[in-house]
């Protein structure tokens, strides 16, 4: 039987793309059963463009319109666009992309052929914000590996994402079953990254081949992405610490306690894992003031493998050993 899919898309000031992406997925080959569109506070019109385009394109699709105000962010707002969907699959959406004609059609054939299968993901195309193609693509920019791409389809995701994020919510699709489990977002996470990782742990994540989407680069993007140069790297390695550390720390943390709730789905090795992360975490928020006192603590976690485990090995060991206060 073929998957129903609902798409939840969040809004925020769109109204110069908005509709050229609702004309996109309104022209899928595998056709939506439910659109949800969250608005967070917009104040440039969109909803009233999302009216029109739906009323006049649309008849008869479920549509769901969500008003936000005071807005929720970027995470509570896709959090309450997820919950507001009712398909077996939810397909997320920004609001100023532009989805291929076959792109729900590949995505669900994937959740079709695996039934344990949570959250599908992949690479786009990047277009500037008048959607002409740029010359690169959302995993050239991330620097993606062959390595980390393999993780990703052999069952190994969780090893990828513990390191660094991987899934952008551009490109993603879950179960619906998957928003239950692991819902609500804690804070300091992302919604997509969470809901990648969390789907990880319970052993159902793939990656799908191809161009997934036009993800649109713009001045105005909430999340975007950017390859740093030489010259960009050198200046986080001078950035002065901050909260970073404690914050990476408090969301390794609730990943590991949400995955102890979890004990019995989740095996005891990604438990393990996740605890091991926290403990790394912890030991990076922790490092002194004085550079030198840095030295043994760092050297520890680099021999011990915690820095190539647990995120980007040397450049992150270098930036704990080489940061001003």
């Amino acid at each position: 039987m073929t998957l129903s899919v609902s798409v939840a898309m969040c809004t925020r000031n769109g109204a110069a793309y908005v509709e050229e992406q609702l004309d996109s997925i309104l022209r899928q080959s595998h056709p939506i059963a439910q659109l949800v569109v969250s608005d967070d506070a917009s104040t440039d019109g969109t909803p009233a463009v999302v009216s029109r385009v739906l009323e006049n394109r649309a008849p008869g699709l479920a549509v769901t319109l969500l008003m936000n105000d005071p807005p929720l962010g970027v995470a509570g707002n896709f959090e309450q666009a997820i919950q507001a969907c009712t398909s077996e699959l939810v397909a997320l959406s920004d609001q100023d992309d532009v989805w291929p004609a076959d792109r729900l059609a590949r995505i669900v054939a994937e959740f079709e052929a695996d039934p344990n299968l949570l959250l599908a993901h992949g690479d786009a195309r990047l277009v500037d914000d008048s959607g002409e193609p740029i010359g690169s693509t959302l995993f050239a920019t991330l620097r993606v590996s062959e390595a980390e791409r393999r993780r990703l389809t052999t069952g190994r995701a969780f090893d990828a994402y513990l390191r660094r994020n991987l899934v952008t919510g551009a490109t993603t699709v879950l179960r619906r079953s998957l928003g239950d489990t692991a819902l609500p977002v804690p804070p300091g996470w992302i919604h997509d990254e969470w809901l990648g990782v969390v789907a990880a742990a319970l052993g159902g994540v793939t990656l799908v081949p191809g161009l997934l989407t036009d993800y649109r680069q713009h001045a105005a993007n909430e999340i975007g992405v950017r390859e740093l140069g030489l010259g960009g790297r050198f200046r986080k390695l001078q950035e002065a610490r901050s909260d970073r550390n404690q914050r990476l720390a408090v969301r390794a943390e609730s990943l590991a306690e949400r995955l102890a709730e979890l004990e019995g789905r989740v095996s005891p090795r990604t438990i393990a894992l996740a605890r091991a992360k926290a403990a790394h975490e912890r030991t990076r928020s922790a490092l002194p003031a004085r550079r030198v006192r840095r030295i043994p603590r760092v050297l520890g976690s680099l021999l011990h493998g915690d820095y190539r485990r647990f995120g980007l090995g040397l450049p992150d060991a270098l930036r704990d050993l080489v940061q001003p206060v």
